[in-house]
């Protein structure tokens, strides 16, 4: 069930060196693939420990932890240009909150998926560490993005 090159096509930035990283906010990067799998639900995790963007008011550079969850449809979004669209955020300005939402609305505008869930967990500022939670599922899943939002509420931290 190996992929054929023609089902490769779409993944222009993969097998690539020398590949630009992006200065300024590019969701134009991102890439799918196809999903060979689409009779199964299952979930897929992107763990991105390095995550930067800046303060809209200051410029100052914030640091967080994104982590993408998502259960895929029909298309699955290629990795390398998951990792330079969110390297695109270095010099974007923009609240956490901001940057969450716009991470999950783009990767649910590029592949449609089931469900996706984009969480945020970013330094203190200030004192005050801000961890933005946004989830998507198609109808379907409208029971696992209640129970996953009302899921990340916090006890105690």
């Amino acid at each position: 069930m190996s992929r054929t090159k023609d089902e490769l096509n779409s993944c222009s930035l993969l097998g690539v060196s020398g590949v630009k990283y992006p200065t300024d906010y590019a969701p134009e990067l991102l890439e799918t693939f196809e999903n060979k799998h689409c009779e199964n639900d299952y979930l897929v995790t992107f763990d991105c420990p390095e995550f930067t963007s800046l303060c809209p008011k200051t410029g100052q550079p914030d640091f967080g932890h994104i982590i993408i969850n998502y259960i895929p449809d029909r298309l699955m979004v290629e990795s390398k240009s998951l990792k330079l669209y969110l390297f695109s955020f270095r010099n974007h300005g923009d609240f956490h909150e901001d940057c969450v939402n716009i991470i999950m609305k783009d990767l649910v505008r590029l592949m449609q998926p089931r469900y996706l869930e984009v969480r945020g967990i970013f330094m203190p500022r200030g004192g005050i560490s801000i961890i933005p939670f946004a989830n998507y599922g198609d109808a379907d899943h409208q029971d696992m993005v209640s129970s996953r939002l009302l899921a990340v509420f916090p006890d105690k931290l």
